[in-house]
């Protein structure tokens, strides 16, 4: 039986180019688009680990629909020719880890935007339809985090839940380097917004709310940067990995939402196969229900690892650190991040589905076994070169 649209269409297959394919979100996507639909993809990145078993030949049925190019896209003309190849280019290279925003600002304000405008413009100048990854950084901090502390106004959704047409992008002052990165997400938004109503590109832009799950990065140096630091979550998988406490920056006392990745997937392969309600629109994607303080999530997954690993939990598994002394000068926060859902729910019918619980459990089953393997493979390797 044919597939077809929200509106009842046929979907045609689709050629994509994906920048930044080889990474966590990419790496779901691409299975995602081999084993239910017939698009092909045409999979960009410098590395291809965790799509290498989507890549092998022999036997899996999308054989010839995945094809990967090992290209940086700050410097490679092959960029322009492989758009051109594609009815759509999905562009999710970034960097995106806390850290960087103090200690490398520079780089992530090129890698964010200056790297993404030669994107921007292949797509407009070809009639190439583009979904660009954003970011929920670009609302930056609430409204209600200005109001004194006991401001029942605190309490009003209208200062905090976050609206993709309405609500302000607020960031800290020059010297909190920590907003270059949702300062150069935001301009590259408004560049491609800029280039739709000057010049008629087609455009999607997704603003993720902490998209968690299998193959995240969560051990430094092996299966991510090993310098830095990585987000909250890797960073407590990191911490129960090695039986080490959870650091919690300032208290703890910041709250944000996740959104397990596959239910995330979802939201994307609707736009990507919907472009009549998708195109021009800015779309949030993330779990309202799932809301806890970062305190909280260190809780609940402390006491997963330990149902998960059969260890138990450390005496005391919590300390609490300056973000100064955790990230270095220049760190600021948002109190709060809660995303508004009625433009996506509107325009594509979608709400997430998986509990915070859920969520954790099936991310942590994952990471405790792969951390098993690595050290499995590490302790062998040792004994073969003795």
């Amino acid at each position: 039986m044919a597939r077809v649209d929200l509106d009842g269409n046929p979907i045609k297959p689709l050629t994509i180019c994906m920048i930044g394919a080889g990474g966590f979100i990419g790496s779901h996507l691409c299975e995602k688009l081999m084993s239910e639909t017939p698009h092909k993809v045409l999979a960009l990145d410098v590395y291809n680990d965790k799509i290498r078993h989507l890549l092998d030949p022999e036997g899996l049925p999308w054989n010839g629909r995945i094809q990967f190019h090992r290209i940086n896209i700050k410097h490679d003309s092959r960029l322009e020719g492989l758009i051109k190849m594609s009815d759509l280019t999905i562009n999710l290279a970034a960097i995106c880890t806390p850290a960087d925003y103090n200690t490398r600002p520079l780089d992530t304000i090129y890698s964010n935007f200056i790297d993404a405008l030669p994107v921007v413009k292949y797509c407009s100048e070809n009639n190439k339809r583009l979904i660009h990854f954003s970011t929920c950084e670009v609302y930056g901090k609430t409204i209600g985090c200005f109001l004194p502390k006991d401001s029942p106004l605190r309490q009003d959704p209208d200062y905090y839940v976050l609206k993709e047409d309405v609500s302000p992008c607020i960031f800290g002052p020059i010297e909190k380097q920590r907003w270059s990165y949702a300062c150069a997400k935001q301009l590259i938004e408004r560049l491609i917004y800029a280039e739709g109503a000057e010049n008629g590109l087609e455009f999607t832009i997704v603003r993720p709310f902490n998209w968690i799950g299998p193959r995240m990065d969560f051990i430094p140096g092996i299966d991510g940067p090993s310098e830095g630091v990585p987000r909250v979550l890797a960073c407590f998988s990191n911490a129960l990995l090695r039986r080490e406490q959870l650091k919690l920056v300032d208290g703890g006392q910041s709250q944000r939402t996740f959104i397990y990745i596959k239910d995330a997937i979802e939201a994307v392969l609707l736009m990507i196969e919907n472009p009549a309600r998708a195109n021009g629109h800015i779309f949030n994607v993330g779990n309202p229900n799932n809301e806890v303080t970062v305190r909280q999530l260190a809780e609940m997954m402390t006491e997963i690892y330990v149902k998960v690993s059969g260890e138990p939990a450390l005496e005391v598994p919590t300390v609490d650190i300056s973000s100064k002394e955790f990230y270095g000068e220049g760190y600021d926060d948002s109190d709060k991040r809660i995303p508004d859902m009625t433009i996506i729910n509107k325009q594509l019918g979608w709400n997430p589905k998986t509990s915070l619980w859920d969520l954790l459990d099936s991310t942590l089953t994952y990471q405790h076994r792969t951390y098993a393997e690595a050290i499995k493979k590490t302790m062998s390797k040792a004994t073969a070169s003795k």
